[in-house]
């Protein structure tokens, strides 16, 4: 049977989610994990690729498995023995081909900047520091000009000779709740650093280095790896991987 499981985790600690040789990855401690479950050598697919330092609220992660362990049961054995700064917070029976990242429709990341002179150690794991005042306004009006479908090759770096840079974004804005300002975005797909070099570039708006008359000619001007700086992993979040109808 096929089985999809809705992933958390802090990133700090971890050279991403993808499994790689002699660095602890988020792929290799939950393969690990199934593995000691199962008794099998567990092969997961995510949805997505998650840099290092990056978090996940609602990553999905699916396997193929024989075990006659019931969902629940594997919930709460995985949650056993993975270790504290990653969790499964729910699993489910999937039909056989199903792919969680050929089959999302839409992915939602979330970045989180602390805007204080002064900086804060409670939140600096999981929060960029930007000392001067974020006009949260003006960074909602550049985030409306990158709703719809563009060419988002000048949000992107290491494309390598990748020919489709197209991506549609359904949804973008930003809050501030005190001193915790906010940035979401919903798109079908991300483009490598992509969500990164757009709140780097929303955030130049905001301190009003650059205007958004300014940031709508870098979107447009196709030019790969023209905007940012790319803000560092820390911040940033999956949210919610969604799909059709109830299928996760």
């Amino acid at each position: 049977m096929k089985i999809a499981l809705i992933v958390e985790y802090d990133g700090t600690g971890y050279y991403g989610s993808q499994r790689q040789r002699s660095v602890p990855t988020i792929q290799g401690e939950l393969e690990e994990a199934l593995t000691r479950i199962t008794g099998e050598k567990v092969r997961t697919a995510f949805a997505g690729r998650t840099d290092q330092g990056v978090h996940a609220k609602g990553q999905v992660a699916a396997f193929e498995t024989s075990s006659p362990l019931a969902p629940d049961d594997i919930v709460k054995a995985l949650n056993f023995y993975l270790p504290e700064d990653i969790a499964v917070g729910g699993a489910r029976r999937v039909r056989q081909d199903f792919d969680p990242r050929r089959d999302a429709r839409s992915r939602e990341y979330c970045y989180h900047i602390f805007n204080e002179p002064a900086r804060s150690p409670l939140v600096r794991q999981y929060a960029l520091l930007v000392r001067r005042h974020l006009e949260v306004e003006v960074m909602n009006e550049a985030c409306k000009v990158l709703e719809g479908t563009h060419d988002f090759a000048p949000f992107a770096s290491a494309l390598e000779g990748r020919v489709n840079t197209i991506r549609t974004i359904y949804r973008a804005g930003v809050t501030r709740d005190g001193s915790m300002v906010k940035c979401f975005v919903e798109a079908n797909a991300f483009l490598p650093h992509q969500m990164r070099m757009m709140v780097g570039s929303i955030i130049r708006v905001g301190l009003k280095i650059i205007r958004v008359e300014d940031f709508k000619k870098i979107l447009e001007s196709g030019k790969p790896a023209t905007a940012g700086p790319a803000v560092p992993p820390r911040g940033l979040f999956l949210l919610k991987v969604n799909y059709a109808g109830d299928e996760i």
